[in-house]
């Protein structure tokens, strides 16, 4: 009698690192499955024929009937993506509806994509979680969904991370907030294939730049295994206490301005690869982004970044002083503080405002009114207070 023997493949799970990042092993046994991942990620492009009709109710962005049935279906979802040199290019980001950026620790910039309104057939690399990043998610609505790949901590067993009150406790927070094991995605707890590591997208890179995941994918995870779709167990909307940002139009071209470059950089010690610069299209009225000197491109489609809207919002940066090596930061962004709004070309001095967590930030400008957001990607650049924006 032929016995037939079964290769079982152990997924081995590593050290936190920096705060949060995980290692676990690939295999050639899933790659087959890694292939037939990506086939049906794949299948989530939108018809771009249809007519666009539906507000997006995050950005504003009109978008397709179709469209509108996928999101009325589903929550936000908030995804931590690395911006580290190693993990450029990025999957997924010119997707995203909104896109958050500020340092997580050593001047190295990460990423909170926000996504609703679209589908991303691959985001990542997938990163750890960040409080200032958890303050930014729980302005959209009842219980966003959070995918990450372990975060800040602090370790008891080894007391890393849990000096000065443990401010930069990302996971203990996520505890503290009831997320985990519920809106919480972490990647410690789901399992392959909602993320998988991808070695080949990004060659010859650090193992914490293979991360993957898709919405698809995410959303579905949450529906099946946390019964969230648009309402939670209870029948609770997600957006019961959401509020919608004001929505504008493009200007009209005659309208439009002229400020057509802004350029800044987060800390001096890491300029050369994390300077940012934006560069307006009249005619299209859009920003693209430039990092590190070069074009930052979203490896999904090749193309580089825009954005409708450009935001840079000033905030208190202080050390967590916690005990850990890393150097954990964090950002006061509760409360009020200067801000500049770029769109239609213009420069607009604003004052930014955010008064609870789960408050919508919101722009004003120099009369207290508040700033429409153009129709369009958001992307809100989170800046030291005293750092120079040239425009």
């Amino acid at each position: 009698m032929e016995i037939k023997r079964v290769v079982v493949v152990a997924f081995v799970v590593g050290l936190l690192s920096f705060g949060g990042s995980y290692f676990f092993v690939s295999s050639q046994q899933n790659q087959k499955k890694l292939a037939d991942t990506k086939k049906t990620s794949a299948t989530q492009e939108e018809d771009t024929s249809e007519p666009r009709t539906q507000e997006c109710p995050i950005n504003g962005q009109m978008m397709t009937v179709a469209q509108k049935n996928k999101w009325v279906t589903r929550r936000p979802l908030g995804v931590a993506i690395e911006n580290h040199v190693e993990a450029r290019p990025q999957s997924g980001l010119s997707s995203a509806d909104v896109v958050y950026e500020a340092v997580a620790e050593g001047g190295i910039t990460r990423f909170l994509g926000i996504f609703y309104c679209q589908d991303a057939t691959t985001i990542g690399p997938i990163r750890s979680a960040r409080v200032h990043f958890i303050t930014l998610l729980r302005e959209y609505g009842e219980y966003p969904l959070y995918a990450h790949v372990g975060g800040a901590n602090c370790d008891a067993t080894t007391g890393s991370g849990c000096a000065n009150g443990a401010k930069a406790d990302a996971l203990g927070l996520i505890q503290k907030l009831e997320w985990g094991s519920y809106n919480d995605l972490n990647q410690f707890g789901v399992p392959f294939p909602y993320y998988w590591r991808d070695y080949e997208r990004l060659p010859n890179v650090a193992t914490e730049h293979t991360v993957y995941s898709s919405t698809a994918k995410l959303w579905d995870y949450a529906k099946t295994n946390r019964k969230l779709t648009n309402v939670d167990s209870d029948g609770v909307a997600w957006d019961k206490t959401f509020e919608s940002w004001k929505f504008a139009d493009d200007a009209k071209a005659a309208d439009r301005g002229t400020t057509n470059k802004i350029q800044f950089g987060f800390w001096n010690s890491l300029a050369n690869d994390f300077n940012v610069i934006w560069n307006y299209n009249s005619t299209k009225n859009t920003y693209s982004r430039i990092d590190g000197g070069k074009a930052q491109l979203d490896k999904n489609t090749g193309k580089q970044l825009e954005a409708k809207d450009v935001v840079v919002v000033f905030a208190k940066e202080s050390p967590a002083n916690d005990g850990y090596d890393g150097g954990h930061i964090l950002y006061q962004l509760t409360g009020t503080g200067d801000a500049l709004v770029f769109q239609n070309g213009k420069a607009i001095k604003a004052t930014w405002n955010k008064e609870t967590p789960e408050t919508r930030m919101k722009w004003y400008d120099e009369n207290d009114k508040e700033i429409s957001v153009v129709r369009g990607k958001v992307f809100v650049e989170i800046l030291p207070i005293g750092n120079k924006v040239t425009y």
